[in-house]
């Protein structure tokens, strides 16, 4: 086992840590309206040397989420048409990190206004994922927003089309929420997680939030 995976201790160090293996060819296979499919051919360990093989990884742009909690611990959720899977998910407001240069948490904050109507007073990271690992380099993070207050109409300067048309907001009490999470209710990764997270950091007084400016490693 390599050295960089124990404490000084000797004990495990359970900490996801960054590595590429060597990519000896690329191609592009196709570029879409939000990302791109590329094909690396990675040298990857086969007994004792190694072998070339093909992996397909989805290029994206990276996103970020809303976990809304009000002064009556409820949670804000949006329903949403997902048209690959043929639903209508209760989701929390989310979005495309799509503006350069532009801080994560106003990233949230913009996404909070345009799909839910709302902001928020404070702000803090609540948790960081790589939404599917496996195929596809998205990295999203969730922010925890508290202090929430309706925008008034006047103020909104957007125009709401296409999935965003239709998609009312429902609040909805933390505790019932995670009961609907773990009853299969509300399928949403953003949503699943951002609940888990904010009733684990509930649990334990908000105490351990990081800043909303956190790096993103």
């Amino acid at each position: 086992m390599s050295d960089n995976v124990r404490e000084a201790s000797g004990v495990m160090r359970i900490r996801d840590t960054p590595e590429r293996w060597e990519v000896v060819d690329r191609q592009e296979l196709c570029a879409g309206h939000v990302f791109r499919v590329r094909r690396d051919l990675v040298r990857m360990p086969k007994g004792d040397g190694t072998e070339v093989v093909a992996r397909d990884v989805v290029e994206h742009p990276g996103s970020v989420g809303v976990l809304a909690l009000d002064d009556e611990d409820r949670v804000l959720l949006v329903r949403q048409y997902r048209h690959p899977i043929g639903y209508r998910l209760w989701e929390v407001p989310a979005g495309l990190r799509d503006v350069d240069g532009e801080p994560l948490w106003e990233t949230a904050a913009r996404e909070f206004a345009e799909e839910a109507g709302h902001r928020a007073e404070r702000w803090h990271t609540l948790v960081d994922t790589f939404t599917s690992p496996g195929m596809g380099d998205e990295r999203q993070r969730v922010f925890l927003a508290r202090g929430i207050s309706e925008i008034p109409e006047g103020e909104l300067d957007f125009e709401r089309v296409h999935e965003e048309a239709d998609m009312p907001v429902a609040w909805v009490p933390l505790d019932e929420a995670v009961a609907k999470v773990l009853g299969g209710d509300l399928r949403n990764p953003t949503a699943v997680v951002g609940i888990l997270a904010a009733y684990a950091a509930r649990a334990g007084g908000f105490r351990d939030l990081r800043p909303a400016d956190a790096l993103d490693a």
